[in-house]
């Protein structure tokens, strides 16, 4: 089957390529590279198994030209990015709202019969009661989930309208090739001899390892009987305190030094764990906390995790 993933190069859309070239499928990769890396794709940019397009999905005409000949697409190209998000609004929603909004434009006139919409906790903002049913009120704390909001507006509006439009609310994914988030922060600031920094440090987290994330999306992608018509929480359903977290990391990493709690940020939600009943009757969630923080698996982690810039 020929597949579209816009934002195919970055942390989760490069292992969702992984899987679904695994599978047998021709790719199709979208991607305008703020974030996503080509050096996650050079395998099967080597073998030749998956073209790459190099595109924005705020350029319509682009958008256009990737879609042409693509039964499903994975929309995962966003600002991503909480505090990014609040930085530059505009971008933020020139991205996630105008550029979702361009994709489904684009779907229906190819006439593409999935598109599979990766949305966000940050929906719910501060949450009334935990664990967070899909049937919660949306009141976003901030500008990246506001715009998350309003891009599954229109995922359902055109989802009534001959395509169907599945949307995953994600909790924090964790796994290799992230970066700039607090799994990957703590490791990378441990193995340096640095202390981890606590923002609030009373956060309750749901974290969920990549692996799970990609069975759900490839459910979400081509499953009959997925729910396209209402939203997925996609977590685990447990919460790790923060200050657990940190512990955990440095007891993996042996590394001596100390945690600082420094006050909260505004614009981030303190507690989050997703009812996951829906995404239970779907697929399988495991917790892989204890693989991750044995120290060879640390180390080899951190080093999927380092950022540009220390390139």
């Amino acid at each position: 089957m020929k597949i579209l993933v816009t934002g195919g190069a970055g942390f989760i859309g490069s292992h969702l390529v992984d899987a679904l070239v695994a599978e047998g499928h021709q790719v199709r990769i979208f991607d305008n590279l703020v974030r996503g890396r080509k050096e996650f794709l050079a395998t099967h940019l080597l073998s030749r198994r998956v073209e790459f397009v190099q595109g924005d999905v705020r350029d319509v005409e682009a958008v256009q030209k990737a879609v042409q000949g693509v039964e499903v697409i994975f929309h995962l190209a966003a600002q991503s990015n909480v505090l990014g998000a609040v930085a530059d609004i505009e971008y933020s929603f020139s991205t996630n709202v105008a550029g979702t909004l361009n994709v489904l434009k684009a779907a229906r006139k190819a006439g593409v019969r999935r598109v599979v919409f990766a949305s966000s906790r940050e929906v719910y903002g501060e949450a009334v009661e935990l664990p967070v049913h899909e049937d919660q009120p949306l009141r976003a704390k901030n500008a990246y989930g506001a715009s998350k909001i309003a891009a599954e507006a229109y995922c359902y509006v055109f989802g009534g309208d001959g395509i169907e439009v599945p949307v995953l609310r994600l909790a924090n994914v964790y796994g290799p090739r992230d970066r700039d988030r607090v799994v990957p922060v703590f490791i990378q600031r441990a193995l340096q001899g640095q202390p981890l920094v606590l923002y609030g440090g009373d956060q309750l987290i749901d974290f969920i390892w990549i692996g799970e994330v990609v069975q759900a999306f490839l459910g979400a992608g081509f499953r009959e009987d997925w729910p396209v018509k209402q939203p997925v929480n996609v977590g685990t359903g447990t919460g790790t305190p923060i200050q657990k977290l940190a512990a955990r990391v440095l007891q993996a990493t042996q590394a001596q030094v100390g945690i600082q709690v420094t006050p909260a940020r505004g614009p981030e939600v303190m507690h989050f764990v997703a009812d996951v009943r829906r995404l239970r009757t779907l697929v399988s969630v495991s917790d892989h906390w204890d693989s991750l923080f044995q120290l060879p698996a640390v180390a080899k982690y951190w080093r999927t995790c380092t950022d540009r810039s220390a390139e």
